[in-house]
């Protein structure tokens, strides 16, 4: 009987800790051509924005992308879908890709990690219309 227990714990333990765990992949990044052009949730591309595309998440979503190569991370927001290249997770915008160091590059290895608030002072733009800041100084999403 304990060892049944201890068996399920174990599991039990194990699933939860992949469930947090972020998503391996390789990620590129908008051309400049692409610049003023509307992005699948209605709004208009801008390379000096801290967006994404991804094929599958809520628009609105963050993520946490993280270069391992380099440990640059940035926080991004779900405003599109693609990428429409087999073998990539994620398209970034251009400032994006630039502050995790992946332009000269143009594809490159990164984990995603979805998240439900971030610190404000990791805002850059704290007048974001998905978000709001809470009475513990945390921004968390609009739903």
């Amino acid at each position: 009987m304990k060892k049944n227990i201890l068996i399920s714990l174990f599991f039990l333990f194990f699933s939860t800790l992949f469930s947090f765990a972020g998503q391996l992949g390789k990620a590129s990044f908008y051309s400049h051509k692409l610049k003023g052009r509307h992005t699948s949730d209605g709004g208009k591309y801008q390379p000096d924005s801290l967006t994404c595309a991804h094929r599958s998440l809520p628009f609105g979503t963050l993520l946490r992308v993280f270069n391992p190569n380099n440990n640059k991370e940035v926080i991004v927001r779900v405003t599109d879908r693609g990428p429409h290249r087999k073998g990539l997770l994620i398209d970034l915008s251009y400032s994006a890709a630039k502050k995790i160091d992946i332009v000269r590059q143009g594809v490159a290895a990164v984990i995603i990690t979805e998240l439900d608030s971030i610190p404000m002072w990791q805002m850059v733009n704290h007048n974001d219309s998905v978000m709001a800041m809470n009475t513990n100084g945390i921004v968390v999403r609009n739903k």
